[in-house]
């Protein structure tokens, strides 16, 4: 995949205080490429949540193209590749962003599923910056990706 019309991308996910730490972690890597000499950089905000328990917000923004390849070789793995691609109108916001969610628990296990859990979204290069040409943008992208799998 030559060009890449993604500035960066997201990718969030929240660990409750009844969640283990590390398998959270764990389930937002499987989309992270993999760093040389140490781990892709994940931030780390504690938060409280209405009851007074601990939530930590844990997040990473992917924006060499190289990695963000890897991201998105990670999303062609989805069994629901082809609705992705035909709810774009849906799924790209006027800002040119956009947005999946990912199932935590499927990616814990090294999945890749539509779900819960995993917030994804991507800022789409779009000249002018029209929710119409992002969305050419990102169905360009995605339909190059399914044809190399």
């Amino acid at each position: 995949m030559p060009q890449i019309p993604l500035h960066y991308v997201d990718l969030r996910t929240f660990c409750y205080a009844t969640e283990d730490e590390k398998r959270v972690e764990e389930a937002l890597r499987t989309f992270l490429p993999d760093g040389d000499d140490e781990p892709f950089e994940i931030e780390r905000v504690e938060s409280e949540g209405h009851y007074g328990d601990r939530i930590l917000v844990l997040s990473a923004r992917v924006e060499k193209a190289d990695d963000v390849r890897h991201v998105l070789s990670r999303l062609a793995d989805l069994e629901s590749f082809d609705d992705v691609i035909d709810e774009l109108d849906e799924r790209v916001t006027e800002n040119t962003e956009l947005f999946l969610r990912l199932d935590k628990q499927a990616a814990f296990q090294g999945d890749v599923r539509l779900g819960d859990g995993i917030t994804f979204r991507g800022k789409v290069e779009a000249y002018p910056a029209k929710k119409e040409k992002a969305v050419e943008n990102a169905r360009d992208v995605l339909e190059r990706l399914r044809e190399q799998d």
